[in-house]
């Protein structure tokens, strides 16, 4: 699932994310070790298990649950080992992707970190939106976003702007809904709790 790097309007610097598919027998590999309970489908607490975002902390529940939901083809809640190759290779590039932007190599992305890659991404966002994203995505008050809620932030913003942009018919940046389309379009996003 690399739109997100398409439609972040990165299209020159895509290869520069993107890693290659890991072997079948690799993946097979890895699925075995992360289904615990051998029920040949990986649960969200297995995946938030098995990931990792540079600490000894577990993988933001949240983002777990994104990441299911957009591999989940059939909408069981979990992951089939045919989704898993695609959630693997998803990850990696956001790795990827995270450690390009986390320029001091601290492990976390800072407010100005932020600004660059959503800029890279094609995003022309003011520094108190960008404050605004730091806050609601720093789990831990440091002003800093981890790997985990770096994709969960990134997620969201990619859904948020879709959204909009079905409304924004003119390309504008500006949108006239009434409240209940409004209440529609928010709660119908799968980045929503």
């Amino acid at each position: 699932m690399q739109f997100v790097f398409v439609c972040f309007g990165v299209q020159t610097d895509i290869m520069t994310f993107q890693s290659p598919m890991p072997s079948r027998e690799f993946l097979w590999d890895v699925f075995r070790r992360v289904d615990k309970d051998r029920s040949g489908h990986i649960s969200a607490d297995e995946l938030q298990q098995a990931l990792s975002n540079g600490t000894w902390n577990p993988f933001n529940p949240e983002t777990v649950r994104l990441m299911i939901g957009m591999f989940d083809k059939q909408n069981r809640g979990v992951i089939s080992f045919d989704d898993f190759g695609a959630l693997w290779k998803y990850v990696t590039d956001w790795q990827n992707c995270f450690r390009s932007f986390d320029r001091d190599n601290s492990g976390n992305i800072d407010k100005e970190e932020l600004k660059n890659a959503l800029t890279a991404f094609g995003y022309r966002l003011s520094d108190e939106v960008v404050n605004m994203m730091v806050q609601k995505f720093d789990r831990y008050g440091r002003g800093t976003i981890l790997f985990d809620d770096f994709i969960q932030c990134c997620i969201t913003l990619y859904t948020l702007t879709s959204a909009f942009r079905q409304y924004d018919t003119d390309q504008d940046g500006v949108i006239t809904i009434h409240y209940e389309q409004f209440l529609k379009m928010v709660f119908g996003l799968k980045c929503w709790p």
